[in-house]
């Protein structure tokens, strides 16, 4: 096969176009060479007073919630400086500053959490600012800050009868007892997460083969089974409150739907019932692990991670591991076969 040659006519017109072009930059004193290296334009820079309130109302609610307050602290630290004045010293400077000035709590690690969270808030605002075409990924200077290594988690699965002790605190104290139950009841059954609770309406509920549809994190979502003890409990729980279908479903005795805050209230109220629950930092999060570890040692690892929810893949690598470690519980047990002695964990 021949490949067609220009046409003379076209071919002399095209060099009539770069001559005049190479013309045009001789007497503007501009060489080809200058077009190659020198970049392009870009928009004005915005400062992090200027573009941090551009991203907080692009993201959802989650980030918002999880980055706010360190979104807030980068303003405060650099509120004139524009993104593009920012070096990675800079941000290693700030993260020292966050570590040593985090609040102190008991499960506190060095406010390696809070160091973490800050470059996570800072690369989820510097990846607006790529697609904004405001920097170049090269010149993102928060890629170049790593995150500090995450330790292991300290939650684990909380024993019977702990767990007993629990839902006796949580049963007999406090202004609502049905409702804190109920909440105890729910996570326990379905392994759900915070958001998924507050997230649930009337109308995810699937009375007639005991489900209801979960919608957490990162947009997952799935129809988790519940028992119909507790599907009756729901129903009545929605009835006495008065939630309309498309409504959150969990509410105080006065309508109101709740919030986080119940679950700090609940939290902090049955510490101060039983001391290991506040010496230990339990949450509701510890409930997850419980029921995901029972769930994986009597049905598998399988059923365990579609328990959770998760949708990464189901090796051993995934996120399911995460909840299903062993328990110091199950470990002393080990260590009283070992050397059959009784031991008080076991």
């Amino acid at each position: 096969m021949t490949t067609a040659q220009p046409h003379p006519a076209a071919d002399h017109a095209r060099r009539a176009e770069l001559d005049a072009a190479r013309l045009l930059l001789d007497r503007m004193g501009i060489t080809p060479a200058d077009l190659l290296t020198t970049p392009r334009p870009r928009a004005t820079v915005p400062t992090f007073a200027q573009y941090v309130p551009r991203v907080r109302d692009a993201v959802g609610d989650g980030t918002r919630r999880v980055y706010g307050s360190y979104w807030n602290r980068v303003v405060d630290r650099w509120p004139d400086h524009r993104l593009d004045e920012i070096t990675p010293t800079d941000i290693k400077q700030l993260v020292e500053h966050t570590k040593t000035h985090v609040v102190a709590r008991r499960n506190n690690r060095g406010g390696r959490s809070a160091a973490e969270h800050l470059i996570a808030a800072l690369r989820c605002l510097y990846r607006h600012a790529e697609d904004d075409g405001l920097i170049d990924p090269a010149d993102n200077p928060a890629r170049k800050v790593p995150k500090p290594r995450r330790l292991p988690s300290t939650r684990q699965a909380v024993p019977d009868a702990r767990l007993a002790e629990i839902h006796h605190a949580a049963a007999t104290t406090g202004d609502d007892p049905a409702l804190d139950t109920l909440l105890l009841r729910l996570h326990i059954e379905t392994a759900c997460r915070r958001g998924g609770a507050l997230a649930l309406r009337p109308q995810d509920l699937d009375s007639t083969q005991c489900l209801i549809f979960l919608r957490e994190k990162a947009g997952t979502v799935r129809w988790q089974p519940v028992s119909p003890t507790l599907m009756t409990h729901l129903r009545q729980h929605i009835e006495q409150r008065g939630s309309g279908p498309h409504d959150q479903l969990l509410r105080y005795a006065s309508g109101r739907p709740i919030t986080r805050r119940r679950y700090d209230h609940l939290w902090t109220r049955i510490g101060e019932a039983l001391p290991w629950v506040a010496a230990q930092q339990i949450s509701t999060h510890w409930l997850r692990h419980t029921t995901l570890t029972w769930v994986e040692r009597n049905c598998g690892f399988a059923v365990a991670h579609a328990y959770a929810g998760h949708t990464d893949g189901a090796g051993d690598g995934s996120s399911t591991a995460t909840y299903v470690r062993a328990t110091v519980q199950e470990v002393a047990a080990a260590l009283a076969a070992l050397t059959d002695e009784p031991h008080p964990l076991a």
